[in-house]
């Protein structure tokens, strides 16, 4: 399967945990690197869900299902204790129980590079109970996407089945690769095909234990878990002999809790008035440090992940927008996604992977790869705007920090990536970049709406390609712009006039042949045929955000943006409702997405409509209290005159990086915060959103300097700027 036909949960070796969520639908979602599992609020496993432990792209087990006296237990709570443990507390009634139950199981569940369960049982009766208790397993090796769509295909290769004297193994061979699944359990337990057992007495007002561990070997090499605690489980070797138990200990999750106070630790401080912005802040810190991998290759290089349960991989398009957003937090997630992508940018011609030269790569997979690096992942190059969107972020780290030698090396990558944009990216030499997938098992649409409905003209009809989209000519403007900025910075004022002039004939190009003026706003995109794509979208916002929008056309866009058919109440829609294909509950078409409205709020901002981009904030605002402080996603579009709180789009990821990292643009939105640190200066403008009067950042890094920007009540106090001038205005676009 090509990677790029869909997002992959990835497989790398991750020392980061990412966050967890119980759903609305009562599934519980843990994840910790490249591992995650899916279960039901009592803990089970059932393969006709979309449920499992999952590792490698691969479902390791796909039952897990546990029975005390041949009954199933009956959830009470879940407690996600932290992004990778939870704590799932069920009853189970006893013979002659009738109205209150006496039997209390708690599963105690850690995930690491594979999965520990210890189960406590405790007895509320006054007399002892006897309890069998039972946990059938299973693993099927099927993918995740076929997880993620309920299909349980028929896999080739062959299946083993072994029964050890204190192990169940189960494997899958093929010709990709060798996976077994060791489930080895305390020495109390009995084990058959498919089944743990335990016989027991449960004295009055006492409690049993049992421990259960899961781990996988891959191609005849283990991949050694991480729990934190003690283990029963020695080695892959002891548990094919039979091991003996040393317990399992208390407070899982040290070890990642204090990576994730390490990364609190780095992270600007922010002091607000506003008890649901400080939340939010909260929220998205606390994510995107659970969202933060590591290449083994490269453990010194952070990068993030797009999203939990799904999408736990390098995706290039989400991390560099990701990376864009936290520079005001942390600028090493910029260092680290910047080096990993040039590490992976294109070289050769390639149809089934879609990689060019210069190209930025789309997403990495493991599905079939026996690594647990990302160099021997699978890449899939299908993205349109990644590329320039690479140079975009380069140039933006060295407006945070003039010395940052960052942008030197990457220089060159930098400028293979303009090449891709006028050499591959521009199909026809008429200076717009288009998209057409070289392979018929890739992206049908390959930019940020990337479902195969997404791109339709006015009347609802599928656009045919090569398709130019808008935004993605306002990112290539960007990365003109940005090329221009480095040359001007470094001294090269024959690249600098080049590429100002490359920016100024796609602008012009650009506003002439995107413009529809019956709509009175642009098309969001061209067609095979040159055709403007009359759809009334999201993307527009993001030609705001880049500057490539003509300055008296942005009132007539934004006032779409801002109409009641754009915009929900809870935000803008990623498609008007005027168009005949709307759906408040599809992916791309009146859905609407966090990060996509920050970016929106940014480009209403850089134009000085600074009033609507706080309405974006607000109701976005609204949403994160509605929904735990944590943004999803995305979230369905029904307008808010109709329904009083957002509704949850069914398959939505959370947390997901870029919108998670929404509330970190916020904050540079609403301080109208842009450093220039080549010229010495940032510029400064607050706007504060009604209702918040007071907002303080401290510890923003910018030009080696630790920067605190303190708002109240109209007043604006800077400190640590030796050397920096403020220039009291938004920067011109």
């Amino acid at each position: 399967m090509i990677p790029g036909a869909g997002r992959a949960a990835e497989a790398f070796n991750a020392t980061r945990p990412s966050a967890s969520l119980v759903h609305s639908n009562g599934m519980v979602t843990l994840v910790e690197g490249q591992t995650f599992q899916l279960s039901d609020r009592a803990g089970d496993m059932y393969p006709e869900q979309s449920h499992g432990l999952l590792m490698f792209d691969t479902r390791v087990l796909s039952r897990w299902q546990m029975s005390v006296n041949g009954a199933g237990l009956e959830p009470l709570v879940v407690e996600v204790t932290e992004p990778f443990a939870a704590q799932m507390v069920s009853v189970v009634r006893l013979d002659g129980d009738a109205a209150d139950a006496h039997l209390v199981v708690r599963r105690e569940r850690q995930l690491s590079r594979g999965m520990r369960e210890r189960i406590r049982i405790s007895n509320h009766h006054l007399e002892p109970a006897a309890v069998n208790v039972v946990i059938d397993c299973e693993a099927d090796f099927i993918t995740l996407f076929d997880v993620k769509a309920h299909r349980i295909p028929r896999l080739f290769g062959r299946h083993v089945h072994e029964l050890s004297e204190r192990a169940l193994i189960f494997g899958h061979q093929d010709s990709h690769r060798d996976t077994e699944v060791i489930i080895t359990a305390d020495s109390s337990a009995t084990l058959l095909p498919g089944r743990l057992c335990w016989n027991l007495v449960v004295d009055p007002g006492a409690e049993v234990e049992m421990d259960v561990e899961v781990s996988v070997v891959l191609s005849g090499e283990r991949v050694e878990p991480m729990f934190n605690g003690s283990s029963f489980h020695a080695s892959t070797d002891a548990g094919r002999e039979g091991v003996g138990r040393e317990g399992v200990g208390r407070g899982a999750g040290h070890g990642p809790r204090q990576r994730l106070e390490r990364w609190f630790a780095t992270i600007p401080r922010v002091e607000t008035d506003s008890v649901s912005l400080s939340a939010v802040i909260s929220r998205s810190a606390s994510d995107l440090g659970a969202l933060r991998i590591y290449d083994p290759d490269h453990p010194e290089l952070p990068i993030l992940a797009a999203g939990a349960p799904w999408f736990m991989t390098l995706f290039g398009r989400d991390s560099l927008l990701t990376a864009w957003m936290t520079l005001i937090a942390d600028p090493s997630i910029a260092h680290g996604v910047l080096e990993t992508l040039a590490r992976f940018q294109g070289d050769d011609v390639d149809p089934i992977t879609e990689e060019q030269p210069g190209k930025i790569l789309h997403e990495i997979r493991f599905g079939r790869s026996e690594a647990l690096a990302l160099g021997g992942g699978e890449r899939y190059y299908g993205s349109v705007d990644a590329t320039p969107l690479f140079v975009m972020l380069l140039a933006e780290v060295l407006r945070w920090n003039a010395n940052d030698d960052l942008v030197m090396r990457l220089l060159p990558h930098a400028d293979r990536a303009m090449e891709w944009i006028e050499n591959f990216g521009d199909r026809d030499g008429d200076g717009f970049v288009e998209y057409e997938r070289l392979n018929p098992e890739g992206l049908i649409n390959q930019g940020w709406k990337d479902s195969w409905d997404a791109i339709r003209h006015g009347d609802g009809t599928i656009a045919r390609g090569p398709i130019a989209l808008c935004e993605v000519q306002g990112y290539v403007y960007g990365a003109y712009r940005a090329r221009a900025a480095i040359g001007r910075i470094m001294g090269d004022d024959a690249t600098a006039e080049r590429y100002r002039a490359c920016a100024e004939r796609i602008r012009s190009r650009f506003n002439a042949e995107f413009w529809v003026e019956s709509l009175g706003t642009y098309a969001i995109g061209l067609d095979g045929d040159k055709r403007p794509i009359t759809s009334i979208a999201s993307n527009v916002g993001h030609c705001l955000w880049t500057g490539i929008v003509d300055e008296d056309r942005a009132p007539s866009v934004i006032a779409h943006l801002m109409s009641d058919d754009h915009f929900s109440g809870f935000g803008v829609r990623t498609v008007s409702k005027k168009m005949p294909f709307y759906n408040p509950v599809s992916y791309h078409n009146g859905s609407v997405w966090p990060h996509d409205n920050a970016i929106c709020a940014a480009g209403l901002a850089r134009y000085g409509h600074r009033v609507e981009a706080n309405r974006i904030i607000s109701a976005q605002l609204d949403v994160a209290r509605a929904m735990g402080y944590r943004l999803p996603e995305l979230f369905a579009g029904f307008g808010r005159e109709h329904l009083g709180v957002p509704a949850p789009y069914p398959s939505s990821c959370s947390p997901q990086a870029w919108a998670a990292a929404s509330p970190l643009l916020w904050l540079r939105i609403m301080l109208g915060l842009e450093p220039a640190s080549s010229d010495h200066t940032i510029w400064l403008d607050p706007h504060l959103p009604t209702g918040i009067n007071r907002l303080g950042v401290g510890g923003v890094n910018i030009a080696g300097r630790q920067i605190s920007i303190d708002v109240s009540d109209g007043s604006l106090t800077v400190d640590g700027l030796e050397g920096i001038a403020i220039q009291h205005d938004s920067r011109p676009v």
